[in-house]
């Protein structure tokens, strides 16, 4: 009789953790202001509705502390209210090399000041342009900080410029062009997930497995739009959606690496403090020229 030995049953085990395939999805730059495409209002609502429709079981909005006023607090609340949670994402969204650690951590305090108190906030922060500091002592000062502060770091494991796809779509709504909805779905659906399989196999080539990764969206139009298409598309790929809580949950988040590359989040670090190349861990959607020849040629745009 056929029957699978106790090594077969082993190995068929440690392929499926080491190929778990579930990722969190998390939001910048909440609350995003007015654009062409649509108010800030009808963006929340549009985001909430899909993530609701799609049944996630949590996402994870970093919020611009500098953009709440008695408008915007509205929509923090309605993301609280529908179940979501809220980080911070610092106050005026300058990067942390810039200002320096001693000021980069007062821009930080400033916006938990008006963080802490929000329903459903989580003590996790993320850098602006993922920028933790100009060299190692400095990323060193700025995360003692954020430790004394009570913070975890809300790294992400997955980059992406999802925020130049919601630029160019946003342009194109203030030029009155004409804008092929099909087209631009699919283009923001394949560039997306092509880098979360990109970086899924530098994981699995650099861990040995694969994480729990935590995907880089911002709170733009082009997430208000298609976001519930992307989440259909992962899940017919065999991506589980799960929470930014059980994502932090993963032993990555206690590996970070005493190195200056963090721009391409947590994965491209860890590889990068193994001797790969930084040339190698970066997507070449990563890129502004790549995407407007790559947006063209996808027909987004009804030349009319």
């Amino acid at each position: 009789m056929n029957h699978f030995s106790l090594t077969s049953i082993l190995l068929l085990f440690l392929g499926a953790f080491c190929h778990a395939r579930e990722i969190a999805l998390t939001f910048d730059d909440a609350p995003t202001p007015d654009s062409a495409l649509m108010s800030g209002a009808e963006r929340t609502q549009r985001l909430i509705d899909a993530l609701v429709q799609s049944k996630v079981p949590d996402a994870l909005f970093f919020v611009k502390a500098g953009n709440i006023n008695s408008q915007t607090q509205q929509r923090l609340a309605q993301y609280a209210a529908a179940g979501f949670h809220l980080a911070n994402h610092s106050y005026s969204h300058s990067s942390a090399s810039e200002l320096g650690p001693l000021d980069y951590s007062a821009d930080v305090y400033k916006a938990h000041l008006l963080l802490k108190s929000q329903p459903h906030f989580l003590p996790y922060h993320r850098f602006p342009y993922m920028n933790y500091g100009k060299d190692v002592p400095s990323i060193i000062a700025v995360q003692q900080s954020l430790t004394e502060l009570g913070y975890k770091d809300g790294y992400i494991t997955v980059d992406n410029f999802d925020w130049y796809i919601g630029a160019l779509l946003t342009k194109a709504a203030e030029d009155k062009k004409t804008i092929n909805y099909e087209r631009a779905r699919k283009f923001y659906v394949d560039t997306l997930y092509d880098t979360i399989e990109f970086y899924d196999a530098i994981a699995q080539k650099t861990l040995g497995r694969s994480p729990k990764h935590v995907l880089l969206l911002h709170e733009n139009d082009a997430a208000a739009l298609f976001i519930g298409d992307l989440i259909t598309h992962l899940r017919k790929k065999d991506w589980k959606i799960i929470s930014p809580q059980q994502a932090y949950q993963d032993p990555i988040a206690r590996n970070f690496p005493n190195i200056a590359f963090h721009k391409q989040g947590r994965v491209a670090a860890i590889a990068n403090s193994k001797g790969i190349p930084e040339s190698e861990l970066r997507h070449p959607s990563e890129n502004e020229e790549y995407l407007n020849q790559a947006f063209q040629k996808a027909g987004v745009i009804t030349h009319q």
